[in-house]
């Protein structure tokens, strides 16, 4: 990505804050060649730069971080919560991708964002903090024979990672989460709301109305999701907690053997020496904008931390994947990994509209520069308002009528969501319609069956993969949508609405059976970007998937991979706050594995 642009306004306060930051390197040619670095972390994302935080904590290891984005500095956007849809495509935070057409959304092809930062996606997402349920978590350590995995072996680690911190309005939380499950010494914020919305009552009062589905959950993030609670944000004092701010701040940044480098593009990882176990601990690289390519070699290991897309991308270009395919391409197969890119699980979303009979929603704000501009004026000066909130408050876990669900169930257990809903005080991303005012509740299918890939398009390391998310592809899924929705319908009738709704709007109002809910969701359907699965862990010794459970790559030395591509199966949660617990457990591992 080369074009760079700055967004409208700029946190000027945080300008020159890299200056300060002794180790972030902002050219490829700035990389100190008489140092050893032991591991090169590629990518410095949700995952890795925690595990770059972790490793650096031992001063006698030297570290390399590689990120193909710019650096997260001054990027306003980034940090006011309420403007993160301003960073997903087209943005120069992002890599702007684009999928294949999918036949589940009508042939449709749709963006697919994935974050072009130092940061990565926890500097672009909407800063939604779930972790799923324990059954998700118990079923990756059921199919990879290690309990490391299961709830009660990662809990502690998503505790590590998190600092719950009181919300920017300092309200009264009580009764509004459960601490009991929270970590409170952590790297990453969390956090509720920080400016009430004005449709926060006539939530609480639904679920007591609607009841079941939607009975209230004190916390959702406590292994048992199902119900409606209060959301919980990456946010601290009104902005912004990504893994760049949190695991990268500048304590750590200035560790003197901790070296990150931004606009830093890598196409491949080199072999390094040969026999039944090859090494790949080399790295080649280029500057984002293009240049001469560049290697680096680790002494112990390479991690790829490059995401659900960026992860499989760079190890089909190594010549790590399906043997048959490489060569087809014309890349030498050096490791025959089939799996490398298949079994690709992503959340599909539709978000539906109500007419709202009131003027105070998002799209109020949003058509008015003025009423903006007070509010970034507003956040800037003292971090209140509605700035500092994200699209959301309320979220809600739900599954299906037992009736309804077949035998090979997709979701994790009986205590785990078909689906969610999230409610918003109006239309959540994207430009607003030029009158009305709107309720959102969005419908998001969270155990999918069905599968997609990531492949390569050339033999070009820099071309774009081709993205095959498989949305909405079986039956199973367009069933979970479709009742996602009469749930949402279902909600939106409680008494507690009453007066405050007009009726359905948009394409939405047209679809009143389950032959146009089928063809509303078809036309109308995207991504919420949570893909995994591309680099599958399963058992140590087995010959599908692509990592040990232990995430070194099967077949190689000195490769590991730490994302969420390595999940099997999706789970039911956002996966900023997984990324997180998979790094803190996978720094762990690396650890004890070298006994630094």
């Amino acid at each position: 990505m080369c074009v760079v642009r700055l967004l409208a306004v700029i946190s000027s306060s945080l300008l020159f804050a890299s200056l300060s930051h002794a180790a972030l390197l902002t050219e490829v040619s700035d990389i100190p060649s008489n140092i050893k670095f032991d591991f090169v972390i590629v990518g410095g994302g949700n995952a890795g730069n925690v595990v770059a935080n972790r490793l650096s904590e031992n001063d006698q290891v030297n570290v390399l971080v590689l990120e193909a984005g710019p650096s997260n500095e001054g990027v306003i956007a980034s940090e006011v919560p309420f403007l993160a849809p301003e960073l997903t495509q087209p943005s120069p935070f992002d890599w702007n991708y684009t999928t294949i057409p999918q036949p589940g959304l009508g042939g449709r092809p749709i963006p697919y964002p994935r974050g072009h930062i130092l940061g990565g996606s926890s500097s672009t997402n909407w800063l939604v903090y779930t972790r799923g349920s324990s059954e998700d978590f118990d079923r990756y350590a059921n199919v990879t024979r290690d309990q490391g995995w299961s709830w009660s072996n990662i809990l502690p680690y998503f505790k590590k990672s998190e600092k719950w911190t009181v919300p920017a309005d300092n309200h009264n939380t009580t009764g509004q989460f459960n601490p009991a499950v929270h970590g409170f010494r952590g790297e990453v914020a969390v956090s509720l709301a920080g400016f009430p919305s004005p449709i926060d009552q006539r939530v609480l009062e639904a679920t007591s109305q609607v009841g079941h589905d939607f009975e209230f959950n004190v916390d959702f993030n406590s292994g048992k999701p199902l119900g409606l609670g209060w959301a919980q944000t990456t946010i601290k004092d009104g902005v912004r907690s990504s893994s760049a701010t949190a695991y990268l701040a500048q304590q750590f940044m200035r560790r003197k053997n901790l070296y990150v480098v931004v606009n830093a593009q890598v196409s491949r990882v080199l072999q390094t020496s040969y026999g039944k176990h090859s090494a790949f601990r080399g790295v080649e690289f280029r500057k984002s904008c293009g240049g001469p390519l560049t290697t680096v070699t680790a002494t112990k290991e390479v991690i790829l931390s490059a995401g659900t897309v960026g992860t499989p991308h760079i190890l089909l270009n190594s010549g790590i994947g399906d043997s048959k395919s490489l060569k087809a391409l014309g890349i030498k197969p050096l490791v025959d990994l089939p799996d490398v890119g298949q079994n690709l699980a992503d959340h599909p979303v539709v978000g539906n509209l109500w007419l709202a009979n009131s003027t105070n929603t998002f799209e109020t704000l949003r058509r008015s520069e003025s009423l903006e501009d007070d509010a970034l004026a507003q956040w800037q000066t003292n971090k209140t308002g509605p700035y500092v909130d994200t699209i959301l408050d309320h979220i809600g876990f739900v599954r299906l009528n037992e009736t309804l669900v077949v035998k090979q169930d997709p979701a994790a257990g009986p205590n785990s969501p078909h689906y969610e809903v999230i409610v918003s005080n109006g239309i959540p991303p994207g430009p607003s319609p030029a009158t009305g005012n709107f309720l959102a509740v969005t419908t998001i299918v969270v155990s999918p069956s069905s599968r997609g890939s990531i492949s390569l398009k050339s033999n070009n390391p820099f071309d774009a993969p081709v993205i095959d998310p498989g949305l909405l592809k079986t039956d199973f899924d367009k069933l979970v949508m479709r009742e996602a929705i009469k749930g949402a319908s279902r909600f939106v009738q409680a008494p507690a609405w009453s007066g405050y709704l007009v009726g359905p709007a948009g394409a939405f109002a047209d679809a009143v059976d389950d032959a146009s809910i089928d063809s509303y969701v078809a036309n109308n359907a995207g991504t919420l970007f949570h893909p995994v699965g591309t680099s599958s862990m399963t058992p140590k010794g087995t010959s599908n998937g692509v990592t040990d459970p232990d995430l070194l790559v099967k077949k190689v030395t000195g490769l590991r991979v730490v994302d969420v591509s390595v999940l099997p199966f999706v789970p039911s949660a956002h996966t900023q706050a997984p990324a997180y617990a998979v790094a803190e457990r996978a720094s762990d591992l690396i650890k004890q594995h070298y006994r630094i």
